[in-house]
């Protein structure tokens, strides 16, 4: 077969399938040429979440008639002044898209500079069918109409329109995060979908376009390494989504979706969360110009860095130092449901009080009588009037201690002062601006992991032997990976030998975990053994060796504590980073504020 030289048109449409896959890439590309244009306000207007109409209108420097008919020419751009591409600042390139997205739809162009007159110009799937004068303010007026209309075989892959509207709300969402400068503003099918104001500063804008509880419960990163620069918000680990969608990468200001800055995301928090829980972030990342390669992908969402190893490990470290300041903090917002749960009791019909009568109690400490002329509601609807003490059942005994030193000050504890302990589990504290709870397996597995963490980073985990060593029974393909890690594992404190074909025998385990479950310790270690790369270190995957261990370790529900070992742990709390969530992303305290609590009792 012959080589011919493709026609115009037919190589426009191929340059279109590189660059205009769907709606929200054709949006993209308009919505970045207003900003590059210097446009202070931008606003969107969408049909059919696209697939009808993309109208984009901003206030930038707008074109001359000739400047319009160069723009629609290919390979054509006011963004590079030389010819060094690689050190390009914009976020595309005027006059690459535009000639794409004209051969597969009907595209009007009206733009006016300050000072002249408006112009506009029509191309109808990559042919001009007019031109001429328009009124407008200073500008440019981009429309998109019927996409992919004369182009079937790419009009049919094109998702629902409800599909097609999320994928261009997003778009502008991360572009209009990029820029908390501009105003944005976004319609679709004649309603309003969300407005911002520009002058926002860069975490006002997030929490804006992402979770207005954001601001409130996020940590601000402030990060620089060599010639690195990292900012933006982070969500506390509790603060979490089920998808991956929260997450919002920049580099040199250009949204991007990078498989290696989203894997230093998931590294960073890969001790703070459930495996199937992610954080909401966005983080900004400036990179001199010679270090980044912004070209890779023809609709530059990928990036390629000199040195990838530096740039993944600014967001880690970045990321944890800024967790790490946030200390004990963890979400807090009481749920809805959750204070439903809570109701007032109701009068009984005499009017007398509460259902149960006045009671009275035996000043011998007996239980309880009635009065006379009260009388006592049964559960089952019956009125007893019987008054022997006999009748009744003992009221319940709070558990109290012998107070040897002064109660201390709620205001001198963050956490506050522990008052009690609710189902052995949960740890009742009265801080000074409301009512904490604690739940003391979570709280304490976080603390058991911080402390083996330290303790790794100084050389090694202390180890405790077992008076009598444990044989713990497996199967042998666990026992041959326990066995391949057990100079590994010593580092770890725990002290494994071969003992048979199935079984392994301990001898230590960590000092810190004290007197754990060893079985399920051994267990569980040989299942995440199994899902761990052979090539990998237990050093490199340290979080998840060391928060197996801390869970088998850790004060268990159920437990009674003391006074004193309750607010031991609350005072640990205070100063140890991350422990607002336990190792599996769950909170572990929470609080009612004094403002809740006077709620739902109705005063106020």
């Amino acid at each position: 077969m012959s080589i011919r030289r493709l026609p115009e048109h037919l190589v426009n449409r191929i340059a279109a399938g590189e660059v205009v896959e769907r709606p929200a890439s054709a949006l993209k590309e308009l919505v970045e040429n207003a900003i590059d244009a210097g446009a202070a306000r931008i606003a969107v207007r969408l049909v059919a979440g696209g697939t009808e109409l993309i109208e984009v209108i901003d206030d930038g420097s707008g074109m001359n008639p000739a400047d319009m008919a160069l723009a629609l020419e290919r390979h054509a751009t006011s963004k590079l002044p030389d010819d060094a591409i690689e050190t390009v600042a914009t976020l595309g390139f005027r006059g690459e898209a535009l000639p794409s997205i004209a051969s597969v739809a009907r595209l009007t162009i009206e733009s006016r500079l300050r000072g002249a007159d408006g112009w506009s110009r029509i191309v109808d799937n990559g042919e001009l069918v007019a031109e001429g004068p328009a009124a407008l303010p200073p500008g440019t007026r981009v429309r998109v109409e019927q996409l992919f209309a004369r182009v079937p075989a790419r009009r049919k892959f094109l998702r629902s329109a409800r599909a097609e509207y999320g994928a261009s709300l997003d778009v502008v969402k991360r572009l209009a995060m990029a820029r908390p400068d501009i105003a944005f503003s976004v319609e679709h099918d004649g309603r309003r979908v969300f407005s911002v104001q520009g002058g926002e500063t860069r975490p006002e804008r997030v929490a804006a376009l992402t979770d207005r509880d954001l601001a409130g419960n996020s940590v601000a990163i402030d990060f620089q390494r060599e010639s690195l620069v990292l900012g933006g918000v982070a969500g506390l680990p509790t603060f979490n989504r089920g998808v991956a969608d929260h997450q919002y990468l920049f580099v040199n200001g250009r949204p991007v979706k990078d498989r290696l800055l989203a894997g230093a995301v998931r590294g960073a928090y890969a001790e703070m969360l459930a495996r199937d829980r992610h954080p909401v972030v966005a983080l900004f990342l400036d990179v001199p110009a010679d270090q980044v390669d912004v070209n890779v992908h023809p609709a530059k969402t990928e990036v390629r860095f000199r040195d990838p190893a530096l740039a993944r490990g600014m967001i880690v470290s970045g990321l944890r130092r800024a967790l790490d300041e946030a200390g004990h903090r963890s979400v807090q917002r009481p749920s809805e449901a959750a204070l439903g749960m809570w109701t007032a009791e109701s009068p009984s019909p005499s009017g007398e009080g509460a259902g149960w009568g006045s009671a009275v109690s035996d000043p011998l400490g007996e239980a309880p009588y009635l009065s006379e002329g009260s009388h006592l509601t049964h559960h089952s609807g019956l009125a007893l009037h019987d008054r022997r003490p006999t009748f009744f059942t003992p009221p319940p005994l709070a558990r109290a201690e012998a107070a040897h030193a002064p109660v201390p000050q709620t205001i001198d504890f963050p956490l506050g002062v522990a008052r009690g302990q609710v189902a052995k589990t949960y740890i009742v504290a009265e801080a000074e601006d409301g009512l904490v709870l604690v739940d003391q397996h979570a709280a304490h597995e976080r603390l058991v992991l911080e402390r083996m963490r330290r303790a790794m980073q100084g050389g090694g985990v202390a180890s405790q032997a077992l008076l009598l060593p444990e044989v713990v029974e497996l199967d042998e393909p666990a026992c041959d990976r326990l066995e391949a890690r057990i100079g590994e594992l010593t580092q770890f404190g725990l002290e494994l030998e071969r003992f048979g074909p199935r079984a392994m025998l301990v001898r230590a385990t960590p000092a810190a975990l004290g007197q754990g479950d060893v079985h399920g310790l051994v267990t569980d270690l040989a299942d995440e053994l199994a899902s761990f790369d052979e090539a990998l270190s237990l050093k490199e995957r340290l979080d998840h060796v060391a928060s197996t261990m801390a869970c088998h370790g850790s004060v268990r529900a159920g437990r009674i504590l003391s006074v004193a070992e309750m607010n031991a742990l609350l005072r640990e709390m205070e100063v140890t980073p991350h422990s607002g969530q336990c190792n599996h992303g769950r909170p572990t305290w929470v609080k009612l504020a004094h403002g809740d609590i006077e709620k739902l009792f109705g005063r106020k």
